[in-house]
């Protein structure tokens, strides 16, 4: 992202990282299993074949207490009988009659569909069981405004086992801790297009992944299900807090709209004509082999997008349920968001589970709240790594002027080297090589290229051939000012305006006639 900013610094106001739309989820554990359901049961008191009049006994007592505290409040609950904008209908009882008491706005209700149990009656082995089953209850949503997280929403299931979810904001919450801290901005929607002091916000912004996530979720659920604690007071349980889904965005304020849009669309060229499978797992979080590939192991799907929207243009890369975004907002300010709903590809240090005094080791990242500060640091790493494979183009420079000299002879001093030819098809498929963006890290090696330029042979003499070839041109490369060599290794690294042309080169390549003639 340094390289973004360093090229495009003068257009930018300033940069601002942090959580966009959050969503968790909160679940009864034990009961998220047939088992647990059955041994809770018992401890309990509560009788298989008795279950359904203590689950309907039980939501008789959710519904009461939601409906009389919601028009004590003054907001009755609205009862939604087909599809209806929930966060439009939201904003315009806002507008039409403010706030309630302790911030409330709406309540809301509405039959969607849940997961739960019944009893199921075993003929043959004369006995009753519980059994998973999918049905329709329901559901109340409460909107408030959070002295803390602004516009808060909190949906409970009336039916058992109550699972409960919760959707904020972070850009609201920030706007909070921003009116605290007597930092003026200017905001529009969900982003701030100017701020007083873009480095004291992020200071702000960072304390979002530090919260002590559990304590707060309780803190909300309390306010829409206050019968919790008595409800389960035969045998105590807690809500098991679990992050769904996290945007994480990463906006960058222009100075001005033509700035952004003078620089947007070569940036949409180059994110969906440029980057390849490879790179966008790379830039998710993902472990590559060495051959620049992507991993034999992967079975997931990596797909890249354009969809217009009534804002601009949007590109979104996709690897399995988890995306990488690029938009812009408000026509001066570029965001990237990396949105996470599966992260067990991702690794946490930690130690396991229930084993407070192991060592600590790699792991699979959990959805649970406990590992959301690793969440938010991988995905601002994935905007950084994005934004750093931007950052080669420059839209300002004619490709001529970075072709001309390229495609002449250089002497390096020792030796002359031919000059390059951008649209051979082998030399592109090298120029394609070294551009991929697993090598802007850790660089690349004679072998990552021979591998993959060249067919596999397990003849020697043939091998040292395919070597020496590559040696070849990397030395021309290097003569050119395209790459470097990484000091005391075997790898090289392209050069800034090495990357540079190889972005243009094969933007300009990828081009159809209509957008060359455009241009």
């Amino acid at each position: 992202m340094k390289g973004f900013i360093q090229r495009h610094g003068e257009k930018i106001l300033g940069v601002l990282s942090g959580f966009d739309r959050m969503r968790f989820r909160g679940t009864l554990r034990l009961l998220t299993s047939v088992g647990g359901t059955m041994a809770w049961l018992s401890r309990a008191g509560v009788l298989i074949k008795d279950f359904v009049k203590f689950a309907e006994n039980l939501t008789k007592q959710v519904r009461q207490a939601t409906e009389e505290g919601a028009a004590a409040a003054g907001r009755p609950v609205r009862y939604l009988d087909r599809f209806v904008n929930k966060e439009e209908l939201v904003r315009r009882i806002h507008g039409e009659q403010g706030l309630a008491a302790h911030g409330l706005i709406a309540v809301l209700s509405t039959l969607e569909a849940c997961s739960s149990y019944d009893v199921y009656r075993d003929a043959r082995a004369h006995q009753i069981q519980l059994r998973r089953r999918q049905r329709k209850c329901l559901h109340y949503y409460f909107y408030w405004e959070d002295e803390r997280f602004g516009l808060t929403q909190v949906r409970l299931q009336t039916w058992f086992p109550f699972n409960v979810h919760v959707v904020l904001n972070g850009r609201e919450w920030l706007a909070h801790e921003l009116d605290r801290a007597k930092i003026g901005y200017l905001r529009r929607d969900n982003c701030f297009v100017d701020m007083e002091d873009f480095a004291r916000a992020q200071k702000l912004a960072d304390r979002q992944s530090r919260l002590t996530w559990w304590k707060q979720l309780n803190r909300l659920l309390r306010r829409a299900h206050p019968l919790h604690a008595r409800l389960w007071k035969a045998s105590p349980l807690d809500y098991y807090w679990t992050s769904e889904q996290t945007e994480w965005a990463t906006d960058l304020a222009f100075r001005d709209a033509d700035a952004l849009a003078e620089l947007y669309d070569p940036l949409i060229h180059r994110g969906i004509e440029t980057f390849q499978s490879a790179d966008v797992l790379r830039f998710l979080g993902h472990k590559l082999p060495g051959h620049g590939g992507v991993h034999g192991q992967f079975a997931g799907e990596v797909v890249s997008d354009l969809k217009a929207r009534p804002e601009g243009l949007r590109l979104k890369h996709r690897v399995g349920r988890n995306t990488l975004k690029m938009y812009d907002k408000q026509g001066t300010v570029l965001r990237v968001e990396t949105t996470l709903n599966d992260p067990r590809a991702l690794k946490v240090y930690r130690r396991k589970q229930g084993d407070d005094a192991g060592p600590r080791q790699w792991l699979p990242l959990r959805k649970s709240v406990a590992d959301l500060t690793r969440r938010a640091e991988l995905s601002q790493a994935a905007n950084e790594r994005y934004l750093e494979a931007l950052g080669t183009l420059n839209a300002d420079t004619p490709l001529k002027q970075l072709t001309d000299k390229l495609c002449r002879p250089v002497h390096d001093g020792k030796r002359r080297h031919r000059g390059l030819r951008p649209f051979d098809p082998d030399e592109v498929r090298l120029l394609e090589v070294i551009s991929r963006g697993e090598y802007q890290i850790a660089g690349f090696r004679n072998r990552d290229i021979r591998e993959t330029v060249y067919p596999t042979t397990t003849d020697d003499r043939q091998r040292r051939r395919q070597s020496a070839a590559v040696s070849r041109k990397l030395a021309m490369l290097r003569a050119h000012g395209l790459i470097k060599k990484i000091p005391r290794t075997h790898r090289y690294l392209l050069t800034q305006s090495g990357a540079t042309v190889m972005a243009a080169l094969l933007a300009a390549r990828n081009a159809t006639l209509a957008q060359l003639n455009a241009a």
